[in-house]
């Protein structure tokens, strides 16, 4: 017979959370109707140095991200599960093994039985959790999570900080890609304590990922570097310098309030970041690279307004007219276009450019990132022929075509065959 769910939903929260007596529990399927963030999570108790812990993995499409809970953690974690629409939960206790299913009324069904086989007497010894790039067992690492609410003051990353982890990780995992692609092709000088690497990011607003690209060049490979944010509002820089200034880092990581467009000029910068600059400061964070002749480039962008309103004022190819009827399609094309575009522009002035998925915090479709990597090649003329009739034929002129104008003046002039 049907139970109901918070009843059920009870007695697993405290089976899951009695960890002398769970075995192993696992969550997975969907409920209809209700938001579900993870593909599947796992949870057992393990034995560490430090004591006893509930491990909880959970998975989306990508990869797994394990956490091991105390105490004072542990019932958060399993009652935002608890939340999630999980549509199956199977748990393993040392006495019993409970299998629950959410029917579409959101009723439960349980069934109950006893254990078979062995009990396990207690868990595994288990220090070890996936590895993980920005790894918080990293005292710097550790300091910086704590310091913007990410973690908490053991090093554990807070079930609702999860994606802002996730975030910050991929993106020093894309950054290390980068500065190591560009070091080994020659772009990327090796960065010393008389010469260290510039980065400067553009639009940093809350500057997570700001410092966490000093935390990893910084003090995890501990390299010679000095970061620089912009934002356009006082209240950020003000924000920042504080965290800065608390974590002892002030020296090498400074903040300005200011538009991309006005922000200081700096002798060199060798890193660029741009993420989710809205419409058009994105080009002007990528004119700012192009005129620095920063080595490496990247740059998320994000609000794509600027073609989206020429188009708008002009026709479209007469082929393009099935997609661009539609404004759901239009818009998404248009802001391929936009991209393509400025890769296309950026190719022509000597930067060798890919795109790859970033994660967004916004956890929209916008997690599209430019990655440049300057070679200073000289642009070929089918490339620029091909450029040159997409931007005829949908009547365009892209913005950062403008801004960095003399600059494709001189690439056209010694473009190969």
């Amino acid at each position: 017979m049907p139970e109901p769910w918070d009843a059920v939903r009870a007695d697993l929260r405290a089976r899951l959370l009695d960890t002398s007596t769970l075995v192993r529990a696992v969550a997975a399927g969907r409920r209809r109707g209700v938001p579900l963030e993870w593909r599947r999570a796992e949870l057992r108790p393990v034995a560490l140095k430090s004591g006893r812990r509930l491990q909880v993995t959970t998975y989306d499409e990508r990869q797994a991200y394990a956490a091991n809970h105390d105490a004072s953690t542990a019932a958060d974690a399993v009652d935002a599960l608890l939340g999630q629409g999980f549509g199956n939960w199977h748990v393993e206790t040392t006495t019993e093994v409970l299998q629950v299913r959410i029917t579409k009324k959101g009723d439960a069904q349980v069934h109950r039985s006893p254990r078979e086989g062995p009990v396990p007497t207690a868990p595994e010894p288990h220090d070890r959790v996936k590895p993980r790039l920005f790894d918080v067992g990293h005292p710097d690492v550790r300091r910086f999570l704590a310091a913007v609410g990410v973690a908490d003051h053991e090093g554990l990353i807070k079930p609702s900080r999860q994606d802002k982890y996730r975030q910050v990780e991929e993106f020093v995992r894309l950054l290390d890609a980068s500065v190591e692609d560009a070091h080994k092709a020659g772009a990327l000088h090796e960065p010393t304590a008389e010469n260290p690497w510039h980065l400067i990011d553009l639009g940093c607003g809350h500057a997570y990922l700001t410092m966490g690209a000093y935390v990893w060049l910084a003090k995890v490979r501990g390299l010679p570097v000095r970061v620089h944010g912009v934002d356009v509002r006082e209240s950020s820089r003000e924000r920042n310098e504080k965290l800065a200034t608390v974590l002892g880092w002030s020296d090498e990581l400074t903040f300005e309030a200011a538009t991309i467009a006005d922000a200081r000029d700096e002798p060199r910068a060798d890193v660029v970041v741009a993420l989710h600059a809205c419409d058009t400061a994105t080009d002007d964070a990528l004119a700012r690279a192009v005129l620095w002749e920063s080595p490496v480039v990247l740059a998320a962008p994000c609000c794509h307004h600027d073609l989206q309103a020429q188009v708008a004022r002009s026709q479209s190819p007469a082929a393009y007219s099935l997609v661009t009827r539609h404004g759901l399609l239009r818009e998404r094309f248009l802001d391929v276009l936009t991209d393509a575009l400025r890769a296309s522009l950026l190719r022509t002035v000597g930067y060798r450019v890919d795109t790859v998925e970033f994660v967004s915090d916004e956890h929209t479709n916008r997690n599209l990132m430019l990655r440049g990597v300057r070679t200073g090649a000289a642009p070929s003329v089918s490339d620029l022929a091909d450029h040159d009739e997409l931007v005829r034929e949908w009547h365009v002129a892209p913005a950062l075509a403008v801004r960095i104008e003399p600059e494709l003046r001189a690439a056209r002039e010694r473009a190969r065959p």
